[in-house]
């Protein structure tokens, strides 16, 4: 169904499981795998973090770790030529600001199903980007 392509996805990845497998139904939705953007998302470094105390590893490193990480991962997936961003901050923020760089016309992401005081404590990221997202967020279960 052409009428269903879009010219840009995103897919969010944590890192987890789950998350990889946002891959293949974000795949039905474009026409190559150009189309599709990734974003890992990390946490700055807490100021009393060993490896910030003592300037062992700085955002730069920690960035391209993940980045040859991730290639491998998604080299084992056969999801070559997909583009990758990381990004260091909010996770919601930095999803959202990226969709709204690349004009994304929809981002994939799975729901981790926290319930209950989890779920209010920690308040889903899913959640809260599809409140924020300049698109329409397609949520795996």
């Amino acid at each position: 169904m052409s009428w269903l392509k879009k010219k840009s996805v995103l897919i969010p990845l944590d890192l987890s499981d789950s998350s990889y497998d946002a891959i293949a139904p974000a795949k039905e939705f474009v026409e190559e795998n150009s189309a599709l953007n990734l974003i890992h998302v990390l946490t700055p470094l807490h100021p009393a973090d060993p490896a910030a105390l003592w300037d062992t590893l700085n955002d730069d490193e920690r960035k391209q770790k993940v980045k040859v990480f991730l290639h491998k991962k998604l080299s084992e997936l056969n999801c070559i030529g997909i583009p990758t961003q990381i990004a260091i901050g909010d996770p919601v923020t930095e999803i959202v600001d990226y969709a709204e760089e690349i004009n994304a016309d929809l981002i994939v992401m799975p729901s981790h199903g926290r319930t209950g005081a989890k779920r209010f404590l920690l308040r889903s990221v899913a959640e809260r980007v599809v409140r924020l997202a300049p698109c329409p967020v397609l949520i795996l279960k």
